[in-house]
């Protein structure tokens, strides 16, 4: 028989996470983790749970009575408002302009749904005139679209207007905010949004495992009248409400440590305070950007639609991303991403989100990666790109609330 296999305590390397995500997480946050384990229906689990649904409602800036954290990733927040709301027959409209919309448009094509696309070059929004008439015209009964593209680093502005479009058509919406909530502008009912979903290790710099969604009232009803029974079992939201809502059924185990870590990261953000969180991610970013620029690169989304939680430049020409990618990783500890999809090759993906987006990790970034660029051949200037980023992070602005590194 063969032996055990001998294997070293685990001891992971220290990064600086600066890509699309994950994002750094906060000591705190890493801290809850640690708390004691309790059983998915004990009493005092329950009221974490409750804790953790009203300091979500106040991150989407919802009332909504249905607002929990699914049990996976972002993906399968997506795949749960979908495969619980479309039917076999319904007819999905979904605005493709990058590699997750195009990815709501699978999943709704998977869950039976008559799926029709609105295409944006990638790199750019959706316009909301060509989304008018492709409502006019296919007349959906959802309407889905990425509030912050993660594979192009593209905001959609104009949200409240969309909404509005979609319910003159007589659709709900579907917005994805797995790269924006709890970093970037969103406010679900001011902007009148059916349903909205995300991740938690984006903005909200928690560990990937559990994942944000909210419905409406109108959205709830669609999904409690459904006949038919969704496809999906685990992810079918109508069943988790009655694990999260007053009924308390059991459902499936619950990732009991990740929503420990759920309700520490909302808990700073409500410490911090949302507005000023998007404030300071805004600031953060903007050093990043002038930074970039005064190093020498070109920015790959215009600034009429840039997102302050991911910022995108093209390569140089000559150099290999992925040579820079990994050398960066190995030399200074700091991970970036490349391009997805079509845009494979041609741009650097670099995140500013939740406790990532600090003004050390934005100058370290951007010395290290002039460096690199320069080993690479590329005509870069290293010093005018640190003394840029630094003009703006070190302006005077309010830095009350921007997260100290731990010592």
């Amino acid at each position: 028989m063969q032996g055990p296999p001998v294997v070293d305590e685990l001891q992971p390397p220290n990064r600086t996470l600066m890509g699309p995500g994950p994002s750094d997480v906060h000591p705190r946050v890493l801290g809850a983790m640690n708390k004691p384990l309790l059983g998915h229906l004990d009493t005092a689990f329950l009221e974490v749970m409750d804790e953790v649904q009203e300091l979500l409602r106040y991150v989407f800036q919802t009332s909504n009575e249905f607002t929990i954290p699914v049990s996976g990733t972002g993906s399968a927040a997506m795949e749960s408002v979908i495969t619980s709301l479309v039917s076999p027959g319904d007819v999905v409209l979904i605005a493709e302009n990058g590699y997750f919309g195009d990815r709501m448009a699978e999943m709704a094509a998977r869950a039976g749904g008559e799926v029709s696309r609105i295409s944006a070059p990638w790199g750019e929004p959706l316009d909301t005139g060509s989304a008018e008439r492709a409502l006019k015209q296919v007349d959906p009964d959802l309407f889905g679209f990425v509030h912050m593209e993660t594979s192009t680093g593209v905001l959609q502005p104009e949200v409240a207007t969309l909404t509005e479009l979609a319910h003159e058509a007589g659709a709900l919406t579907i917005i994805d905010t797995v790269a924006s909530l709890g970093g970037v502008e969103f406010r679900t009912d001011d902007w009148d949004v059916d349903v909205v979903y995300s991740g938690a290790q984006k903005c909200l710099s928690c560990p990937p495992g559990v994942s944000p969604v909210t419905l409406s009232d109108t959205a709830r009803d669609r999904l409690l009248d459904r006949t038919d029974t969704p496809r999906s079992w685990y992810l079918d939201l109508a069943l988790l409400a009655e694990y999260w809502g007053d009924e308390r059924t059991y459902h499936h185990t619950a990732p009991i440590s990740n929503v420990y870590a759920l309700r520490e990261s909302l808990r700073i953000v409500a410490e911090e305070g949302l507005e000023q969180r998007w404030e300071r991610h805004e600031r953060v970013a903007s050093g990043l950007q002038v930074g970039l620029e005064a190093l020498g690169l070109d920015l790959a989304t215009d600034e009429a639609h840039w997102s302050p939680s991911l910022t995108t430049v093209h390569v140089p020409d000559g150099v290999d991303p992925d040579t820079v990618i990994s050398r960066l990783l190995a030399e200074y500890g700091i991970e970036i991403a490349g391009g997805l999809g079509n845009l494979a090759g041609e741009i650097f993906r670099i995140g500013c989100m939740g406790y990532s987006a600090r003004s050390a990790n934005v100058l370290h970034l951007i010395s290290a990666l002039g460096q690199l660029l320069a080993d690479e051949g590329a005509k870069v200037d290293v010093d005018a790109g640190v003394a840029a980023a630094s003009g703006v992070l070190s302006d005077g602005s309010d830095q009350t609330h921007e997260p100290s590194v731990p010592m």
